[in-house]
């Protein structure tokens, strides 16, 4: 299924808004008139919208005000960005890390890392604990490279070109992706801590050109195809109608898939768009149900397969990690109650919501909290996450793939 993001309303399952790093208005009825670059006045208009009246607005206004006429530096005082600002306060409001207004340089930067394309340091971000943490960080860039590791913590970001020395303690993402992301070839340095450490490590990073590649495929002991699934992105169908023509060509054989079977790497893959998971898990699952959708009011939509697919007799096993979420814990989570397909690997990250991205005026949006996922026989794992089958920690000591290395063993077995 072809996305495009030129859809104006579309379903986004995604850690930290899909905001590879290195990789608006509180409106209320008014208009604002920005100032000129020579001057920091500006006009108001206060009339407040008849369906809004009951609210209350005298206090912002007030502190409109005494910041215009009060305020030490004047040509800080943006009013566009305070406007921005007020809404950002709004969204904050809500306690929900994942709803949230993106001015126009934070909402072009989000479609861009769906382009796959950009220049910085190459990790997911979001949020551990209310803690600025990374997802995962992206293969072969240069924040892996650099020994980031899914599930570690930023406390604190230093870039001496930017004149940035900050503790991340309230950091939303967007400010987060302002700070981390840069220019090629210059450097930035983070203050993590690695999952399950105390320790405060400084690692420097020099930024990139972050090409994000959705889907690999490799062949191991002549006749297992592994499958990696780095995200759900803009290009992630053509790559995976690629990949699976090149397994059918490899394995197919009259009524039988003729190769040792699949293991399906989804390790570090953040999630993307709903109806991708959809599409995907249809490849492996003749019919039926693949994920519920349950909104505010509590209806319940159900999404089912939406094709026949390739591989739906090849034999499979699915890697996962805690830095699985969101949409490859939606595939996953089929594959295992729909198919019994055994997972191997660590418990998932948890996260079972789903955020709409508007597109607003100007080139901003809006990623708003709409509705929870369940699986088909329903379960919620937010926060949970999936339970593997097989549960395999990484030795980060030893230079082997403990957890592929399960795979390849129980994909054996199974045929045996």
């Amino acid at each position: 299924m072809k996305l495009s993001l030129k859809i104006v309303r579309k379903t986004v399952l995604s850690l930290a808004f899909l905001l590879l790093v290195g990789g608006s208005g509180f409106w209320l009825g008014r208009t604002v008139q920005l100032p000129s670059t020579s001057s920091v006045n500006w006009r108001v208009d206060r009339a407040q919208p008849a369906a809004k009246n009951h609210l209350d607005l005298s206090m912002f206004w007030d502190v409109w005000d005494r910041l215009e006429q009060s305020y030490f530096d004047r040509q800080a005082v943006d009013a566009q960005k305070m406007i921005w600002g007020a809404i950002q306060g709004m969204t904050a409001a809500l306690d929900d890390p994942y709803t949230v207004f993106l001015p126009p340089k934070d909402n072009q930067r989000a479609q861009e890392d769906l382009n796959g394309f950009f220049e910085g340091v190459g990790i997911e971000l979001g949020y551990r604990d209310e803690i600025l943490a990374v997802i995962a960080p992206l293969e072969g860039m240069p924040a892996k490279a650099a020994g980031i590791r899914a599930g570690d913590l930023i406390v604190h970001v230093k870039d001496e070109a930017k004149n940035v020395d900050v503790d991340t303690l309230s950091m939303s993402l967007p400010q987060a992706v302002e700070i981390i992301r840069g220019p090629k070839g210059t450097p930035v340095t983070l203050s993590i801590i690695h999952s399950g450490e105390q320790e405060v490590v400084e690692i420097a990073i020099v930024r990139g050109t972050i090409i994000v590649s959705s889907v690999q495929l490799d062949w191991v002991e002549g006749d297992i195809a592994h499958l990696q699934l780095f995200r759900f992105g803009e290009r992630t169908p053509e790559e995976w109608d690629q990949a699976v023509t090149e397994i059918t060509d490899k394995c197919s054989g009259g009524q039988r898939f003729n190769c040792s079977g699949i293991i399906l790497d989804l390790r570090n893959n953040p999630g993307g768009y709903l109806e991708a998971a959809v599409n995907l898990a249809s490849e492996f699952i003749a019919q039926g149900v693949v994920v519920k959708q349950e909104n505010a009011g509590g209806s319940v939509e159900t999404y089912s397969v939406t094709r026949r697919g390739k591989l739906l007799e090849a034999p499979i096993v699915v890697l996962i990690n805690k830095g699985s979420a969101s949409s490859s814990e939606i595939l996953a989570g089929a594959l295992k109650v729909r198919r019994q397909i055994e997972l191997i690997g660590e418990t998932s990250f948890g996260k079972g919501t789903i955020q709409e991205a508007q597109e607003l005026g100007g080139g901003a949006g809006l990623h708003v909290t709409t509705a929870r996922w369940l699986l088909p026989d329903d379960t919620w794992v937010n926060e949970a996450g999936l339970e593997p089958d097989y549960q395999v920690e990484d030795d980060r000591e030893t230079e082997a793939d403990e957890q592929f290395l399960k795979a390849i063993e129980v994909l054996n077995e199974n045929n045996n």
